[in-house]
């Protein structure tokens, strides 16, 4: 298990679990009664912790290691999924995954950013920031929905758009904003859920949809903390301060209305209980979907 730095205090507790569970097993001894009052600690530390996150703190649960990526949510959620690659103009961003998916019975088109599970594949991913062609690839996925009129689910996890020379050439900036034109005009019903970090462009560049949602423990914003912190203080040692300036967590979010709802998340984050976070969003997707079609679509295939 990973621990965050506000998390040393669980961390300490599940050592010492460990350890006990460790002296069980060796000297054959009932410890079960020791097991169950830590475990019991260590619930009441977490919500303790949890109850009460500053800003910082949710950036850095949005981007925890063990958290769970869109392909994760995407297999987890469908019963089939078939993925289609490349934009027909460029080449296949890895950093955007997309396909063919079925929901209970319904078929979606569903896509999002990628960041990798280990080391190796985030360089694969390019950590989920994505070049023109991946945001191309994402309205090609999206005008084909269109046709065969089948609902949008997207899934918002991006530190931002890449910023690189070769990704200005190709019409950055050009891709994000045809994608807010054509999504405008899209008649199917699109969901949209920021699952970790909702950062500038390259968030907004698959966020444009009849709902949009945070989970409980991300951020969406025009900028990060530390950007925002080198930017006005010229160092990155006052992003705490300029995640807290930003209000960017899904309960201001929120209060502003900037968005439709916050899904909530298992007590001590998505990471925790990954599967109990897939079919809760899956849950989500399925009653929002429906309700978008009833009001404004007609009918779903």
């Amino acid at each position: 298990m990973v621990f965050l730095e506000f998390e040393q205090p669980l961390a300490s507790l599940y050592e010492q679990l460990n350890k006990i569970k460790q002296v069980g097993n060796e000297g054959d001894l009932d410890v079960s009664n020791m097991i169950s009052e830590l475990n019991q600690k260590i619930k009441l530390k977490r919500k303790e912790i949890y109850s009460n996150l500053t800003g910082w703190q949710k950036v850095q649960l949005s981007r925890h290691p063990e958290r769970p990526y869109t392909m994760y949510y995407i297999r987890q959620m469908c019963n089939k999924f078939i993925e289609l690659h490349g934009d027909r103009y460029f080449a296949d961003d890895k950093a955007i995954v997309g396909g063919l998916g079925d929901l209970d019975g319904q078929t979606i088109v569903i896509l999002g950013h990628q960041k990798g599970v280990n080391t190796k594949m985030r360089q694969y991913r390019n950590f989920g920031m994505a070049n023109p062609e991946g945001y191309r690839k994402a309205l090609r996925l999206m005008k084909m929905a269109e046709k065969f009129k089948f609902p949008i689910v997207t899934l918002i996890d991006t530190p931002g758009a890449f910023p690189g020379v070769e990704a200005e050439e190709r019409g950055q900036a050009e891709a994000i904003a045809r994608n807010l034109i054509e999504m405008a005009q899209l008649t199917v019903p699109i969901v949209c859920i920021v699952i970790g970090e909702g950062a500038s462009g390259g968030a907004i560049g698959i966020g444009l949809g009849d709902r949009v949602y945070m989970l409980e423990n991300t951020w969406y914003s025009v900028i990060s903390p530390e950007s925002c912190s080198s930017i006005l203080w010229r160092s990155w040692d006052f992003k705490e301060q300029a995640a807290e300036a930003l209000k960017l967590t899904a309960d201001h979010m929120y209060d502003f209305g900037l968005i439709d709802g916050i899904i909530k998340e298992p007590l001590g984050g998505a990471h925790a209980s990954p599967d109990v976070m897939a079919r809760a969003l899956r849950r989500h997707i399925k009653k929002n979907y429906c309700r978008i079609a009833r009001t404004f679509c007609g009918r779903i295939n």
